[in-house]
């Protein structure tokens, strides 16, 4: 089984992580990992290199990374990081089609019905627009 696990570094997202941790011995074979985080892109405010604007979504990406890579690590659990770049939903799913993942694991911060309304979920919309189930960690 393959498995797209998306990350921000918040404390919801490492429990989705480490749901996975907790329950590998679910699948019948070590689950296959695609570890994701998304930047959202820099506003275009001058002419910045692109490879110095790629080293930053780099650095922060992976400083977004690492939390998740130590539990998997811990857990002896495999996994290809990605850092991607665009609309946070569309770039999960469109990464987790292009990999043909069979899962989606994201966590949610819990807003409540007013705070989904005013805001808006990336967790929401990935459900929406995604045709690979989703589960969804609180």
């Amino acid at each position: 089984m393959k498995i797209l696990i998306a990350v921000d570094g918040s404390k919801p997202s490492l429990k989705a992580v480490q749901l996975l941790v907790d329950h590998s011995d679910w699948y019948r074979a070590k689950p296959e990992v695609e570890l994701v985080t998304v930047h959202l892109p820099v506003p275009k405010v001058g002419p910045v290199p692109k490879a110095q604007l790629n080293k930053y979504y780099s650095e922060e990406g992976n400083a977004m990374l690492a939390p998740a890579r130590r539990k998997l690590d811990a857990a002896g659990i495999s996994y290809q990081p990605h850092v991607l770049v665009g609309p946070v939903a569309e770039a999960i799913v469109k990464h987790a089609s292009a990999k043909r993942c069979d899962l989606i694991y994201i966590g949610t911060r819990g807003m409540s019905e007013l705070g989904k309304a005013l805001v808006g979920s990336t967790a929401t919309k990935v459900l929406h627009i995604s045709d690979i189930p989703v589960l969804l960690v609180k």
